[in-house]
């Protein structure tokens, strides 16, 4: 197995070369909710960069430290499913349902 790395400040990531599929595992950590939106639009940008650069038949793992609150509303259920620890959600939670879907 052969490994490429790629790390910025808040993102990083690994590309597990394999016989038979590459697995990419993706680091982030986002940026604080009291951060401005302009610098969490600019982490989001480079975030989907990545993932558009990744080509779509590796396996991709996504993991790190969101800083996301996802509450129950009925609108995030396809993308999150029932349950949830948090009653309303926060704007880097919808950064990351939308990112996710």
């Amino acid at each position: 197995m052969k490994r490429v790395e790629f790390v910025s400040d808040r993102l990083s990531y690994i590309v597990l070369r394999g016989c038979w599929c590459n697995i990419i595992v993706v680091n982030v950590h986002i940026l604080s909710e009291k951060k401005s939106d302009e610098s969490k639009d600019s982490f989001n940008e480079e975030l989907e960069q990545v993932f558009d650069h990744i080509p779509k038949y590796h396996m991709k793992i996504l993991l790190g430290d969101f800083n996301a609150k996802v509450g129950r509303e009925n609108i995030f259920k396809p993308t999150i499913g029932q349950e949830s620890l948090h009653q309303d959600t926060i704007d880097n939670g919808v950064r990351l349902v939308n990112f996710a879907t």
